[in-house]
């Protein structure tokens, strides 16, 4: 079974996007790692946050966890979908150490800053995320890894048009399911 790892800035439409390709599939499994790293209820230090130190050491956590889930669903037979932010190549690498499959998919959702923030901006109040970074976290993931996976442009694109591309361009989807 393949791993599908989606990845794009806060607002790109991660969340949402791998949960409807997660249900487009006959046996699919969606890891998301804002969820999974919300299981941390005291000491949680998030990725850019203080200790630095103790941050880097949830962020490894985090991608071993990832990983580990993603073992124990594909060998069981499920698609996974894992849905991250991955900031640059370093990190991308951090992941891929940790996934025991060759079987993998890179999948960046780009719609660029602007409408990540204004994606971000149309969120209820509690779901926003609270971030400056958006130019700078542009460039370091296309320097990081722009020549590796599929980028997509979803600044036009619905977010049930890009699973639904997503699916057909990696032949995920069984012909019932098309």
């Amino acid at each position: 079974m393949q791993t599908v790892i989606l990845t794009g800035m806060p607002g790109a439409g991660k969340s949402t996007v791998s949960r409807l390709l997660a249900t487009r599939l006959p046996r699919a499994a969606r890891i998301a790692a804002d969820e999974l790293n919300a299981m941390i209820i005291a000491g949680a230090v998030w990725p850019l946050g203080q200790p630095a130190e103790e941050a880097d050491r949830q962020v490894e956590l985090s991608y071993r966890n990832l990983a580990a889930l993603a073992k124990n669903f594909t060998e069981a037979g499920f698609i996974t979908v894992i849905d991250c932010v991955i900031p640059d190549g370093a990190h991308l690498n951090r992941l891929l150490g940790n996934l025991s499959t060759d079987s993998f998919s890179l999948v960046v959702l780009a719609p660029g800053a602007a409408a990540c923030k204004e994606r971000d901006a149309g969120r209820e109040a509690s779901e926003r995320f609270t971030f400056d970074g958006y130019d700078e976290l542009d460039r370091s993931m296309r320097r990081g890894f722009g020549d590796r996976g599929w980028w997509i442009d979803t600044s036009h694109l619905s977010a049930d048009r890009t699973a639904q591309l997503i699916a057909a361009t990696l032949d995920l989807e069984t012909p019932a399911s098309r």
